[in-house]
């Protein structure tokens, strides 16, 4: 029985040493540049171009073929994409489902709509992980992940928006107010899947701890936390310091924004997916 996790590059699985995890990448590109979200993209010096960078930019799913591809030759595939409501990635996927699954009757296609990106997506990777190693059937893995994914989330601190807006992810006037007179935007992923502003802080420090504020309005006690940052270890860091103070057997991880989740974010931003 061969079971492979395909995801989208969203989830910054990239360089994964397990081969039975294929990420599908996006694209970032500009009139100038196309930069391919895998694990040959030079992340900082993509970043480094887009912030010199004035023109139009803009991000691509991958196709249905891309998705055939990543499914390769498995019996059992569970997929998870970037939320549906900032990408059409569910979509091209759940059409290499029904493809995939016309042509090979015999094995079975499973899609999940994350409605959220980056480090909450590596978390319910790491429960299909569990859940496959546990010998449960693939209905119910099905059935334990959508469970599961009721109590994960992700909120996030920006120091910059100008991407987002220039894509119609946020509005204009919500970017307008990154960046002036150190204004972090504090948010989260939104049951719906789109990006919920919750508050603005002034300087890195206050909006770290409104990130742990807002963590434990979601219902925080303790549970996992996977922390990506883009080109700002020492927020991660902070971050990380603060929740084990108050949680000290807290499984707390910092990692890196790859392509997609750079580009949104942009420099100084943090990503963080935890268990509610």
């Amino acid at each position: 029985m061969k079971v492979r996790i395909v995801a989208d590059s969203s989830a910054d699985l990239q360089t994964t040493e397990d081969k039975s995890i294929v990420s599908v990448p996006l694209k970032i590109m500009t009139d100038n540049a196309e930069y391919i979200d895998d694990e040959m993209l030079d992340v900082k010096s993509m970043t480094e171009d887009l912030a010199e960078y004035r023109g139009r930019s803009g991000s691509a799913c991958p196709g249905v073929g891309e998705w055939m591809d990543a499914f390769g030759d498995a019996d059992w595939v569970l997929g998870i994409t970037i939320t549906s409501n900032l990408s059409g990635c569910y979509n091209s996927a759940m059409v290499a489902k029904e493809t995939y699954e016309s042509e090979h009757p015999e094995r079975k296609v499973y899609i999940i709509d994350s409605l959220s990106t980056g480090p909450e997506m590596k978390i319910i990777v790491e429960k299909l992980q569990a859940l496959i190693a546990e010998g449960k059937a693939f209905e119910e893995i099905c059935e334990a992940i959508e469970q599961y994914r009721k109590r994960t989330f992700l909120v996030f601190c920006l120091k910059s928006l100008t991407n987002l807006a220039n894509n119609g992810r946020v509005s204009l006037a919500v970017a307008k107010i990154a960046g002036i007179l150190g204004i972090h935007v504090v948010g989260r992923a939104s049951e719906e899947g789109t990006l919920e502003q919750k508050d603005k802080a002034r300087g890195e420090k206050k909006a770290i701890l409104s990130l742990v504020k807002n963590m434990k309005e979601l219902g925080y006690r303790g549970g996992k936390v996977i922390i990506d940052h883009c080109f700002n270890e020492e927020a991660a860091l902070q971050l990380k310091s603060l929740i084990r103070k108050e949680y000290q057997s807290a499984d707390v991880r910092i990692g890196t924004t790859k392509g997609l989740c750079s580009f949104y974010a942009e420099r100084g931003g943090l990503l963080v997916g935890f268990e509610g």
